[in-house]
């Protein structure tokens, strides 16, 4: 006993000392060693990053269409590493972060040369003490074949892309169920940034369940909410794996879900080289379903990766922020008793988890019951794992810890608050920049004032009467007022970079304010099957319409369109035009991405001058790059239309039932110059349309001659056309009628037939009987519709129309979208490889002229006129 006062003497008196609370910049650059200023710009310079640093990388020059766009291939060289992985990403590929591994057949003099003080650092293990495999992050000497840890790769990355492409880049990664960064550490500048803006953009779904009453579905962006936060950190040494612990902790059942990058997903894995300081976070969401709802609410989770005396600025974030922190370590020594010794006064929990070195076992548990105190904590917050402890239950009494903390009063934030709480810190937030908060304030201009002013909506017979009376009563000087005023003030501006954070700002600040009600459960797989694609009945009630940016640019057009009549009509003289420049506005908004409504959505009608207008400005644009090959899709309400085509090219079309196209939309996609001889165009075209009347009453009514001319114009302007399936017998009646129009007018459209698996029901490869079924037997809704235009041979099907063949109809089986249930769901490996392989052969059919032979804009124009 006296030995050991005597010890703890010694340390007392040790001058040593960590402190805390401070926000100080000082304790941010202590965070990283003069050496650690280089190791950034080698990983860039490895990956072929560093001519980015600059020029960042934007969302448009990750998502252009190459060679590389038809090929799935092995990346050769570290430099391929940032591609292969923004390419499996925009595919929703969950293998996408093994995207680290170089083939091996690399030369060995392009391979990465071992840094003498990476070796130095390697601690090699005897596997008799029960130590775990992963060591973090200097736990594995690296190999030739694996120059590059994957959290490296994905902060390089995001080190060298601009505001957007990170954007992207995060919300990809949710959909994939990877654990996104919040903290993103900078050591080449000293800083570190807290990650706002990017995780702004991730909309998530879950059950919330009211106090009192039926509970919901509730929607709504990552960054809102206020939730219980658990953080994991590593303490010098722990045989545990933070990541692997936490991956348990989120998945039901045993069937792991690896959210948190762990070495044990690959062959093997590098050390960190500049990922150490980051921070990851993850969410548990309920689905409503008390089988798989580990929790009764949502919960995030935090990983900071590195030794928190090494990224002590991080840790006291996460303290700040957090509901508890579960600390990971092999030993508490005097060195590690002091530097937790510094949180005493902190109202945050802290749990230990424990596995001792052998012959330290004594040491750990007296320096420990000294700490518990200061830290004001019991013994029933340190856990104990060994090699011998049943994970099973060790992960089932950890859920319980976390459970009973979120149950009871405890700290709860958004990342919002978060964000003030690093900004207190001296961390950078990514919105605080002028670009971005000048945006957000003119978008608060326009969704605080009243919407009603967007009076043009609707019919379509009244607008140019209403138009006329508008532009004779407003002042020639002036332009439109109100709210449409302030919105093309904000599309005014001379900075790109802040009309883009204007119009991401505007469609979230619009979305908040029509948030809707908690929604009951999506109907059962026999309820959808009754109604083929899920759609509704033609009899039910139509939903109301949320406003978006399509209306705004709806009036617009209206206006656009309006005012050419009256100067047509000689009512208005060239030199009183006030819109005229409006089709350029409009065209910038589709070359940053932006869908452009190309059929109105609530008359089903197409505002010819408008789009004419629109595509002149498109052909002066691109010059003598104006080739272009049109791709569209048509189906059934949820089919998988949008999303198909969001995966398949990186695009942004709405998807969900609330948010889907009503009438048409369309976003450009450009070919790489390197690659546009070799294609035979030089930019895509991709038009997304609303669903289409399904079930008994399809032919029934105004609406559907409306649907019947809106799929004859979209496949009349289409090189290819995606038709997606409800049923692999029955061909969407409107789809039907539209053939045999075109057919009529000379037209011989290529189309490709799409069946997703949308019940998790195992379907087979397509099959030679699956085609001549469709060709042959229509369905019985198909041959109500085509019975109308019955001619003397008898009963049309399809395979009477001219330009069908059956040796090359292709039908595509494509699996269901998740794997498991939503929202901790992430998209199948077999969708994804499924929707790589559907671009693949709709690119080389482009390429080998199977298609219809790419236009130029101009003959767009006379198209669009003529159908």
């Amino acid at each position: 006993m006296a030995i050991a006062d005597l010890e703890w003497r010694e340390m007392e008196g040790d001058d040593c000392e960590f402190h805390y609370g401070d926000g100080t910049n000082e304790a941010q650059d202590s965070d990283f060693p003069t050496v650690e200023r280089s190791r950034l710009q080698d990983m860039l310079s490895l990956l072929g990053l560093e001519t980015y640093q600059v020029q960042k990388l934007s969302l448009q020059d990750a998502l252009q269409i190459s060679s590389d766009s038809v090929r799935n291939w092995a990346p050769q060289a570290p430099r391929d590493l940032p591609w292969t992985f923004l390419r499996k990403l925009q595919a929703l590929n969950a293998e996408a972060r093994n995207s680290t591994t170089v083939v091996p057949d690399t030369p060995p003099d392009a391979r990465p040369v071992e840094k003498e003080s990476q070796v130095e650092e390697i601690v090699y293990w005897d596997t008799a003490e029960d130590i775990s495999a992963d060591i973090y992050s200097f736990s594995e000497l690296p190999t030739p074949d694996t120059p590059v840890n994957p959290l490296d790769l994905l902060c390089a990355l995001l080190l060298s892309s601009d505001s957007f492409l990170q954007q992207e880049i995060v919300l990809k990664m949710s959909l994939c169920q990877f654990a996104l960064p919040l903290i993103l550490p900078d050591s080449e500048n000293h800083g570190h940034t807290f990650l706002l803006w990017a995780l702004r953009g991730v909309m998530r779904t879950w059950w919330a369940q009211a106090p009192r009453g039926v509970g919901g579905l509730r929607e709504d962006s990552v960054v809102l909410p206020r939730a219980p936060t658990f953080a994991f950190v590593r303490m010098e040494v722990s045989s545990n794996s933070k990541s692997q612990l936490l991956n348990a902790l989120l998945s039901p059942g045993h069937k792991q879900r690896d959210c948190f990058w762990h070495r044990d997903l690959s062959v093997g894995t590098s050390p960190r080289e500049i990922a150490d300081g980051l921070v990851e976070i993850s969410w548990f969401l309920p689905s409503g379903r008390e089988d798989l709802d580990l929790f009764p609410e949502p919960v995030a989770f935090l990983n900071l990766r590195g030794d928190i005396g090494s990224h002590w600025l991080q840790f006291k974030l996460l303290t700040e922020v957090s509901s508890a922190v579960f600390i990971l370590t092999d030993n508490i020594s005097r060195k590690e008793y002091k530097l937790l010794s510094s949180m005493k006064g902190s109202a945050t929990k802290c749990y230990f988890i424990l596995s001792p070195c052998r012959g330290k076992r004594n040491t750990n548990l007296r320096l420990l019951g000294r700490l518990l105190p200061v830290l004001r904590v019991d013994h029933s917050h340190v856990l104990v794992k060994v090699s011998s402890t049943d994970s099973a239950r060790f992960v089932h009494r950890l859920r319980s810890i976390v459970a009973h903390v979120a149950r009871s009063p405890c700290r709860r934030l958004s990342l919002e608050d978060m964000a003030h709480a690093a900004r207190k810190l001296g961390l950078r937030v990514d919105e605080d920049g002028e670009e971005c908060q000048r945006a957000k304030g003119r978008m608060e201009r326009v969704t605080g004032a009243t919407m009603g002013v967007l009076r043009l909506q609707g019919d379509p017979g009244g607008t140019g009467a209403q138009v006329d009376r508008e532009l004779r009563q407003a002042p020639w000087a002036g332009g439109p007022a109100g709210v449409l005023q302030d919105f093309i003030t904000g599309l005014g501006s001379p900075s790109p970079g802040e009309k883009q954070y204007f119009l991401r700002w505007m469609e979230w600040g619009l979305a908040w304010a029509a948030q809707l009600r908690p929604r009951q459960p999506p109907e059962p797989a026999a309820a959808l099957r009754a109604k083929p694609g899920g759609a509704a009945d033609a009899s039910e009630p139509s939903r109301p319409e949320p406003l978006g940016l399509e209306h705004f640019l709806r009036e617009m057009g209206q206006l656009y369109e309006a005012e050419t009549c009256l100067v047509e009509a000689g009512k208005l003289s060239a030199g009183q035009r006030r819109f005229a420049h409006f089709p350029g506005l409009a065209l910038e908004l589709l070359l940053m991405g932006l869908p452009l409504e190309l059929v109105d959505g609530t008359t089903l009608s197409a505002p010819l001058r408008w789009v004419t207008g629109l595509l002149k400005e498109l052909h002066a644009y691109l010059g003598r790059r104006s080739r272009l090959v049109v791709l569209s899709a048509l189906g059934v309400p949820g089919t998988g239309k949008s999303t198909l085509l969001n995966t398949m090219f990186g695009l942004r079309f709405a998807t969900g039932r609330a948010r889907g196209p009503r009438g048409a939309f369309m976003q450009l996609v450009t070919v790489a110059e390197s690659f546009s001889q070799d294609l035979g165009c030089d930019h895509i075209l991709v038009i997304d349309s609303g669903g289409l009347i399904a079930g008994a009453l399809a032919t029934a009514g105004g609406r559907f001659e409306l649907e019947v001319s809106l799929a004859t114009l979209i496949m009349g302007l289409s090189n290819v056309t995606v038709v997606t399936l409800a049923d692999t017998r029955d061909i969407p009646p409107a789809v039907l009628q539209a053939f045999l129009r075109l057919e009529k007018a000379g037209h011989m459209p290529s189309y490709q037939f799409v069946h997703q698996n949308l019940h998790d029901v195992p379907v087979p490869g397509p099959k030679p009987r699956d085609r001549w079924w469709l060709l042959e037997q229509p369905g019985d809704v198909s041959r109500v519709t085509i019975q109308a235009d019955k001619q003397a041979d008898g009963l049309r099907t399809l395979a009477d129309f001219a330009f069908c063949d059956p040796e090359k109809l292709h039908i595509w089986h494509i699996p269901s979208l998740w794997h498991g249930v939503p929202p901790m769901a992430a998209v199948s490996l077999g969708y994804s490889e499924a929707i790589f392989e559907l671009k693949r052969c709709l690119l080389e059919n482009i390429r080998n002229g199977l298609s219809n032979p790419n236009r130029s804009v101009q003959q767009l124009i006379e198209l669009v006129r003529r159908l």
